[in-house]
């Protein structure tokens, strides 16, 4: 029997499967993420939307095998250390979800989305591409605007890690650090004559 190795929610899996074998059986069956939902088996609902090497497809029509070597995320990997990720917090905090079957689909998906569009899109351009993803009890308004707001708290998060990794004291994104700058009176004095001699030698020269 075939070997699959995956690297699934960060972690290095490898199982044998058949050939047959759909992604999302793996993931449900043989790894026990049921967070992966099943629908139609014709990749028309998108509930069973997962992220494949950066992309989200739709895994009740991915081979198994196909995927061997990639880099998996489901509905389990998205929140990190506890804490939700924004999109999943907005889903939540804006009501975008009703018997939640669909949900981990449209997280999923919205996600990339706003990665590719981020918080500016229009209602129309998101239901446009929403239109892989079904939901069969709301009439999609709370789940556009939980994407909007998911889409817009990404943003915000991004903007945050890169200011918390910016040197030291570094609390305005658009200033700048001059790591050598005197910090105490005797460093500026010294630093001072250390001025006043290169200019003098500059005009000796």
């Amino acid at each position: 029997m075939p070997t699959l190795t995956l690297a699934v929610n960060g972690n290095i899996v490898t199982r044998e499967v058949t050939s047959s074998t759909l992604l999302v059986q793996f993931l449900r069956d043989q790894l026990g993420l049921t967070g992966t939902h099943v629908g139609c088996d014709s990749t028309q609902c998108g509930a069973c939307t997962v992220h494949l090497n950066g992309d989200a497809i739709k895994s009740c029509t991915a081979l198994a095998l196909s995927c061997d070597g990639g880099k998996v995320t489901t509905i389990e990997g998205l929140a990190q250390n506890g804490k939700l990720h924004p999109m999943q917090e907005a889903f939540r905090a804006n009501h975008g979800l009703q018997c939640g079957y669909c949900t981990p689909g449209f997280v999923m998906a919205a996600v990339k989305i706003a990665e590719r569009l981020g918080p500016n899109a229009d209602e129309e351009t998101l239901r446009e591409e929403m239109d892989g993803n079904l939901c069969r009890c709301t009439g999609y308004q709370n789940i556009v605007k939980s994407i909007r707001a998911g889409a817009k708290a990404m943003l915000e998060n991004e903007a945050r890690d890169e200011i918390s990794s910016s040197p030291q004291g570094l609390t305005d994104p658009d200033a700048r650090v001059c790591n050598d700058a005197p910090q105490t009176q005797e460093q500026s004095a010294e630093r001072k004559a250390q001025v006043d001699v290169f200019i003098e030698n500059s005009r000796g020269s």
